[in-house]
């Protein structure tokens, strides 16, 4: 390593006209009075780039700075170094030869670190500078890429014709003990930290004629991203049942277990179904993130007239509030949201739901356990003793369970709950379909709301496009009135719109898919006069649809539009999501 530099970061940074002399005269004044580093304040402040302030700090130090933005480090380097003490040090290795190995470290004087990487690798270290929020990035970008790269390391572990398979259960001990040991708890464990690093909401592990396919389900859409073979399909299955404490023996009927993982620091709640198919056993795993912050309704994508319909509606003392959608649309989210902006200290509110998906503060939050008797139904019938304001119930599943809600609300009670429909205005005729009068559902519904999810626009390869001919008069035929009062990008009879994948899959961000993170549309109809009439006259939902447009209703397909000429999102992705 080479000498330190005896000039300080700040005479570098004053040298590169990079920090002004007053600025330092000025800093070196409050460092005096705080008994601070001056390059301390420098990097607090902000008042240089990370990047400047790291070049600067490698020429005092003597430490040669390296820039990781777009640099594509082989799988081969990166395991050298896991990827947990990569995290846990801030550093990642970079290149590689016969002896040394280059490591990007925000702290490159770290000789412990050094030294520890020196034995773990059997390499001579040499340390470079890069800042800390650039390194950060790096790892989480590179160290994805070698989900396949592991699994192939722990196959070529177990030796080429010595099948994992454990053809039939004799000795269950034995076999817990071989599948714990096996490198098939270092694929389990790769394919759950793949999963968590790129926040996956669900994996399915299929058997098919002759392999194992592992899809993961990523912003609301299934992508195959590994391969596995087929004889070892029965000893990952096993190994996930050990983990969720299901019987491992069983494999004719399905299953339901859960179990939890820490990825980075993150908490994970994994719930595990299994199912016998004619091929062997699936596994579908829902990934379960404990919201350490509750967006609001607002952040979910709500707004204009859907968002004011809900507060005005969550502020009636009494009645019913459902949100509708199918499953993994984002409804215990939304109800989580609208429990936390009505929770105050003056109300007992109650919930009972399958499962916990978001902690509440102040609020008393229930699981059901089918087991031991305690369903949705049963926890509502309990609740209703507890003196509540306010009862939020996971889902109306059954008659049961929607009778006790329509008599909760009847009783002065204000009623959450989910339902699954394709519309708010579907919702109705369900209930009715579960038995219920169509007179009590007039007198306690106060409002429906639908939704979904849609891939947002990623940021970093989106761009402008103008919309062909047969797309503007979609979106102008599907607004209407609507149209004229949003669109701002319309120019002679053109429309401007935008779509992600302009950088095609060197995108670090989402991989070339053009979409990264999700947003809500939504639709909110509420129960007037006229609507109460269709109900009780028992007509279909396209009536009762067409009569809630009327009455000022936005559908999910104008609500997405509007988010497309917002530059939120796309027509097709919309139209995926919202077919009309």
């Amino acid at each position: 390593m080479a000498e330190l530099n005896h000039r300080g970061v700040e005479e570098i940074l004053v040298e590169k006209n990079l920090l002004t002399v007053e600025k330092l005269k000025e800093l070196q004044v409050d460092a005096a009075k705080l008994g601070r580093p001056v390059g301390d304040l420098i990097s607090e402040r902000n008042l240089v780039s990370p990047e400047d302030f790291a070049q600067a700090l490698g020429e005092v130090l003597g430490v040669p700075f390296v820039k990781l933005t777009g640099m594509d480090i082989p799988a081969e380097i990166l395991n050298l170094i896991p990827q947990n003490t990569a995290s846990r040090y801030v550093l990642i290795p970079f290149e590689k030869t016969d002896s040394t190995l280059k490591v990007a470290m925000s702290d490159p004087l770290d000789l412990q670190v050094i030294g520890f990487l020196e034995r773990r690798s059997g390499l001579k270290i040499e340390t470079h500078i890069a800042p800390a929020k650039e390194i950060v990035e790096t790892i989480e970008h590179e160290y994805r890429k070698t989900l396949g790269e592991e699994v192939v390391a722990a196959l070529e572990e177990a030796g080429v014709g010595k099948p994992l398979k454990i053809e039939e259960v004799k000795d269950i001990e034995r076999e817990q003990d071989t599948v714990r040991r096996s490198p098939v708890a270092e694929i389990v464990s790769s394919v759950l930290s793949y999963a968590a690093r790129n926040r996956a909401s669900d994996i399915h592990i299929e058997p098919t004629e002759n392999k194992t396919r592992v899809r993961f389900r990523v912003d609301g859409v299934l992508q195959e991203r590994l391969t596995l073979p087929l004889e070892i399909h029965s000893s990952i299955v096993s190994r996930i049942k050990i983990l969720s404490n299901l019987k491992i023996d069983e494999k004719r009927i399905p299953q339901d277990g859960r179990f939890k993982v820490e990825v980075g620091g993150r908490e994970i709640d994994l719930r595990v179904a299994t199912m016998p198919t004619s091929l062997g056993e699936k596994v579908a795993i829902r990934l379960l993130e404990e919201t350490a912050e509750i967006p609001t309704m607002d952040q979910l994508g709500m707004r204009g007239v859907a968002l004011k319909r809900m507060e005005d509606s969550m502020r009636r003392p009494n009645g019913i509030i459902l949100a509708t959608g199918p499953t993994g649309s984002g409804k215990t989210l939304t109800l989580a949201a609208a429990l936390s902006k009505i929770n105050s200290p003056r109300l007992n509110i109650v919930t009972v739901e399958d499962p916990v998906e978001v902690r509440i503060p102040g609020i008393n939050q229930t699981q059901i356990n089918p087991v031991a008797g305690l369903t949705f139904a049963a926890g509502l019938r309990a609740f209703l003793r507890q003196d509540p304001n306010v009862i939020m119930v996971g889902e109306v599943r059954d008659s049961e369970t929607a009778e006790l809600a329509v008599h909760a609300a009847l009783t002065g009670h204000l009623v959450f709950s989910t339902l699954h429909t394709n519309s708010a205005s579907g919702a109705l005729p369900r209930l009715i379909d579960m038995q219920i009068e169509p007179f009590l559902l007039t007198s306690t519904i106060i409002a429906v709301e639908a939704q979904r999810l849609v891939r947002r626009i990623c940021p970093e390869c989106k761009a402008e496009y103008e919309a062909p001919s047969e797309v503007i008069k979609q979106v102008k035929d599907t607004l209407g009135s609507l149209y004229v009062k949003t669109t701002k990008t319309e120019k002679k009879d053109k429309l401007v719109l935008f779509k992600g994948g302009s950088k095609g899959v060197e995108c670090k961000i989402c991989a070339g898919s053009g979409y990264s993170g999700r947003t809500g549309i939504f639709e909110v109809l509420l129960m007037s006069d006229t609507i109460s009439r269709l109900v009780l006259e028992r007509r279909p939902t396209s009536e009762i649809e067409e009569q809630a447009v009327k009455e000022g209703m936005i559908t999910l397909v104008q609500d997405g539009f509007m988010k497309v000429l917002e530059g939120a999102t796309t027509v097709e992705e919309v139209l995926r999501v919202a077919k009309e």
